[in-house]
């Protein structure tokens, strides 16, 4: 008689590269170990019958020698060179790679040298044709999403047991954002879009997975870019009685029925990318809107009204920045107490209308930053107009210094927005004490891990699909 052997499932390895280590360096930094949400959308968008593992390159080591069928990575500007290591890692023992994510589709001819498929585009009508397609041996150079995706997948957080994030849970709502900032990357992506998970939806997520004490980050873009959408995910919060963040751009800061909403809703503060108090600033970065009502301290004191406290991001660097703009950023933020701040140099990420005109202008300093040896996070990866690339992170350094010193944590904990119960008290002063050890924690750290010797695979005939990517 003839017997038949059952079928061993597809096996689908998922890794989340991390953004590079030091020489001799195995920890890594614990302010960067939440959980990857991509990683787990890929997990909840793969079959049911297939067999899923995933690594977190930030966590643990990589079991390159287990056998898989595939390897899928969501890359990141910030983690290509490392994702690129480890595909090589897997490429040299026989397995196949997909990437997909923000670089793959802001630099896809690149990103297909280093593996066999890619994703152009979100993943979500794409995926299940991938597995689909390696498990039949019919693999497709590129994959291309045509248009937005409905968003009704609820990511597969079973990858992440046994890992230790921090104790913050992140959920998704909306992606995209309606303006058109000159540096963001996140609206070449979706090119200026923005698209939304229905309310039941996030409601059901949060009812299985929000914790007692446990802070919920909504990881939108910008929360309030669909301001009608927003408030009725707020609405629907209020009987959850859960403490949440998120990130909106300032025109939220002015509607006093969405800050009502999100303080009902537990909503302790927002993220708000102020970037400058210069107006031509402003203006060069298209962000002119930042100007309305007043503006910046117009802005946080309408937050502050309502109880909520703000992390207000700036950045530096621009054609009209100079100490003084610097100074005046830190003074502004110590000033209007400030929950957080950050102050960083501006980045030009590929495919950004500020990388192309660095580019056109010739003021970039490397073909691609984020794939060459000698750069270092937090270099300045350009020639500034008015200061020298080693003053401009000077001065971003000193800011954080100043803001993070111990009299500037105390000055600002006294305002009553940042000590409004004991919950934010504490997160405050915890907040604030892990922000002062990582002031420089992340300057000088590789793209990459120095301590990998192997060597970059390139994929054999990826002008073929480096073609396709054109088309």
């Amino acid at each position: 008689m003839m017997s038949f052997l059952p079928r061993r499932p597809f096996r689908l390895t998922i890794v989340h590269p991390c953004v590079g280590r030091r020489p001799g360096e195995k920890r890594y930094v614990r302010t960067w170990q939440m959980e990857p949400l991509p990683a787990a959308m890929l997990a909840a968008l793969a079959p049911a019958d297939i067999e899923v593992r995933f690594f977190d390159d930030r966590l643990e080591p990589i079991a390159y020698d287990q056998p898989t069928d595939l390897v899928a990575m969501s890359v990141e500007t910030y983690t290509a060179r490392r994702a690129y290591q480890i595909a090589s890692e897997f490429r040299r023992r026989g397995a196949p790679v997909v990437m997909g994510g923000f670089h793959a589709t802001l630099c896809p001819g690149e990103v297909a040298e280093y593996c066999e498929s890619l994703v152009i585009g979100e993943a979500e009508t794409l995926f299940a044709e991938v597995i689909d397609d390696y498990r039949h041996g019919r693999p497709q150079p590129v994959y291309r999403a045509t248009s937005r995706p409905p968003l009704t997948a609820t990511p597969d957080r079973s990858i992440f047991r046994g890992k230790k994030y921090l104790p913050i849970r992140l959920v998704e709502f909306a992606r995209g954002c309606r303006f058109h900032c000159d540096f963001c990357a996140i609206q070449t992506f979706f090119q200026a879009t923005h698209s939304h998970r229905s309310v039941e939806s996030v409601i059901g997520e949060l009812r299985q997975v929000s914790r007692a004490k446990q802070m919920v980050f909504f990881i939108d873009d910008n929360l309030t870019s669909g301001m009608d959408e927003a408030k009725e995910l707020m609405r629907a919060l209020i009987p959850l009685k859960l403490r949440w963040v998120s990130q909106m751009a300032i025109n939220g800061a002015f509607d006093d029925e969405a800050l009502d909403l999100m303080r009902r809703s537990g909503c302790v503060g927002t993220l708000i990318g102020f970037e400058s108090l210069d107006p031509p600033t402003l203006h060069q970065m298209n962000k002119q809107f930042n100007l309305m009502r007043g503006g910046a301290r117009e802005a946080v004191a309408n937050m502050r009204r309502f109880g909520l406290s703000v992390y207000g991001t700036f950045i530096f660097g621009y054609d009209h920045d100079s100490p003084d703009t610097v100074r005046a950023a830190v003074e502004f933020a110590h000033d209007e107490g400030l929950f957080i701040a950050a102050f960083n140099h501006i980045t030009p990420f590929p495919g950004t209308p500020l990388y192309q005109r660095l580019e056109s202008q010739g003021r970039l300093l490397y073909d691609a930053w984020w794939n060459d040896p000698r750069y270092r996070y937090n270099m300045i990866p350009f020639r500034p107009s008015t200061m020298s690339p080693e003053e401009l992170t000077s001065l971003c350094i000193d800011a954080r210094r100043r803001f993070y010193s111990w009299s500037s944590i105390a000055r600002r904990g006294v305002h009553a927005v940042n000590r409004r119960d004991a919950f934010v008290a504490r997160n405050y002063w915890a907040i604030n004490a892990m922000h002062r050890w990582d002031i420089s924690g992340r300057n000088g750290l590789p793209l990459g891990d120095a301590n990998w010797r192997g060597e970059l695979l390139r994929v054999g005939g990826s002008a073929v699909a480096q073609e396709l990517v054109k088309r």
